[in-house]
């Protein structure tokens, strides 16, 4: 009898609770809509920065075009192909900055939201991004030939020869990147050794591996230097050769071993597979290719090769997938410190405003320096550098197929990484162990009150539960045996998270929730949106 009283009694606290949530929940929701205003405003001034940004194009008047404009960029485009007669330096000066307004339209594609480009646009852009890409192919096989021509000249060009190729290389390498794109969508199936380039991802530029005919030279008669002019350009030795019937030995053209120095930027936390593009299929393969080693501490790879062409080096795409854990703190005013850890690294970022950094990096838990640490950008620039250096703790829409995640339900994720960025001035929050017990329509994470910039050694966390439409503190702990959704004593169910902390976060808190800068709040919410820690970890 005691017993079934006692769960009267709770059942009736609860119904209390329930009613007293359900009274109060438009007043809080109708206050969390206006404190989520902050994400149109921040939206708001991102606009403004794009149109002073073309402004300022504008009125630079520097003869470059305007990417995003199709009879500019169609302009540029026809006349630098019709250009015939261009030095070696010439041609490096303009590839430098097609590579740049390569670049202005990738972010412009990445940057701008879905309702404000039209699918022609996106077509147009598109377009414009693989016509510059061919177009740079061809004049860096034309710099090439301006070289092999000038090798057999006096011995005092050979240090500017020397200086060139290798300013050829360095922007070839820049360049080639671009040269294949990646696949927008998943395959449905794959040829045998093709690459899923959904699985897996090109890190380090791409090698161009050939064997080139060395052109005609230059010859000295009298005062003149004459040179015959080759009307198809750069001509490739093919190897092994079409045609090998007067070749008796069985293995006259054996694979060709190469050595490649890998690039100082990029992290491979694996050895890195190589893969060659077949030019006939357009995509990436592994076949042709053997006797691959990889020596970490020289960065160098040496494998052998049966036919020359393009390679790049490949990288599981989810290999720091998923998390082990995550942890958002405060730093001061507008300042957060994200770190995430997976089996491999640990990745801290900071964000500040409206841009990122990455703070440091550490393997084997030992600190690895970076050309990107210090270096401030806006969010979807410094995603796009990191996934370029081999740290990728940014899941895609196909992620989910590759990884074995804590699936949630996508409405009540995007409203906790909302409502987590704005209570994350005052607030540091963690993974816990909990999210994974859940069903997929809540999501559990700890919490505490942070109000220096210091970390707090053996902070006091709470346990939060959070369905999309009502929050509560949990009774449990971390260290908990068993899990239960048992309400935490003498606290309440609120609609959202903001108004939950209210009951027990102090005045300086709650003051620093709400002076808080807009595009700090969208900064921190693009982060959280794009790692996904509630489902990847």
């Amino acid at each position: 009898m005691e017993r079934l009283e006692l769960e009267r009694i709770e059942k009736e606290k609860w119904n209390q609770l329930e009613s007293k949530d359900l009274e109060r929940r438009n007043e809080e929701l109708e206050e969390l809509s206006l404190l989520e205003r902050c994400f149109p405003e921040a939206e708001k001034l991102k606009q403004d920065t794009r149109l002073l940004s073309q402004w300022k194009h504008y009125i630079q008047c520097d003869g470059s075009p305007d990417p995003s404009i199709a009879p500019e960029i169609n302009t540029f485009i026809s006349l630098w192909k019709e250009e015939t007669n261009e030095t070696f330096e010439e041609v490096i000066a303009k590839s430098k900055l097609v590579l740049n307004l390569i670049e202005k339209l990738k972010l412009i594609l990445l940057e701008m939201p879905p309702y404000y480009l039209e699918d022609k646009n996106i077509i147009q852009y598109q377009g414009s991004v693989l016509e510059m890409q061919e177009l740079l192919h061809l004049k860096f096989n034309i710099a090439t030939e301006i070289l092999l021509r000038s090798f057999v000249q006096e011995e005092s060009d050979a240090t500017k020869c020397e200086l060139e190729m290798k300013l050829l290389s360095e922007t070839v390498l820049s360049a080639q990147l671009l040269l294949i794109e990646n696949a927008t969508e998943k395959p449905t199936f794959f040829e045998d050794n093709e690459v899923d380039l959904c699985q897996f991802t090109t890190l380090g530029g791409v090698y161009h591996l050939d064997i080139l005919e060395l052109p005609p030279q230059y010859k000295p008669m009298k005062s003149w230097m004459i040179v015959e002019i080759l009307k198809e350009g750069l001509q490739k030795y093919i190897y092994p050769p079409e045609t090998t019937e007067d070749v008796e030995t069985e293995n006259a053209f054996p694979p060709i071993e190469v050595t490649l120095e890998v690039q100082e930027n990029v992290i491979f936390f694996e050895d890195p597979m190589v893969a060659r593009w077949d030019a006939e299929g357009k995509h990436w393969q592994t076949d042709g290719i053997s006797n691959v080693s990889y020596k970490s501490e020289e960065r160098l790879i040496t494998f052998s090769l049966e036919t020359f062409g393009p390679i790049t080096l490949i990288q599981d795409t989810h290999v720091n997938m998923p998390f082990q854990s995550w942890e958002l703190r405060p730093l001061g005013v507008n300042k957060v410190l994200l770190t995430v850890t997976t089996v491999f690294t640990e990745v801290q970022i900071q964000i500040k405003e409206d841009l990122c950094m990455l703070a440091s990096i550490k393997l084997s838990d030992k600190k690895h320096s970076s050309t990107l640490e210090g270096k401030w950008m806006t969010p979807i620039s410094f995603i796009f550098a990191l996934k370029e250096t081999g740290l990728n703790i940014f899941p895609s829409g196909h992620s989910h197929f590759y990884v074995i995640i804590n699936y949630k339900d996508p409405l009540v994720e995007l409203k906790a990484y909302r409502q987590l960025a704005l209570l994350s001035s005052a607030f540091a929050f963690g993974w816990s162990k909990w999210n994974a017990v859940c069903t997929s329509k809540k999501v559990i994470v700890k919490l505490s009150e942070h109000l220096t910039e210091e970390p707090i050694q053996n902070p006091n966390w709470t346990l939060l539960m959070f369905s999309g439409n009502r929050a509560q503190r949990l009774k449990i702990n971390e260290n908990s045996e068993t899990f239960s959704e048992a309400l935490k004593e003498e606290t309440e169910f609120h609609s959202t998270l903001y108004h939950m902390v209210k009951d027990f976060a102090s005045k300086e808190a709650m003051e620093k929730i709400r002076s808080s800068n807009c595009q700090f709040i969208d900064s921190v919410c693009y982060m959280l949106l794009s790692t996904r820690l509630l489902s990847y970890s």
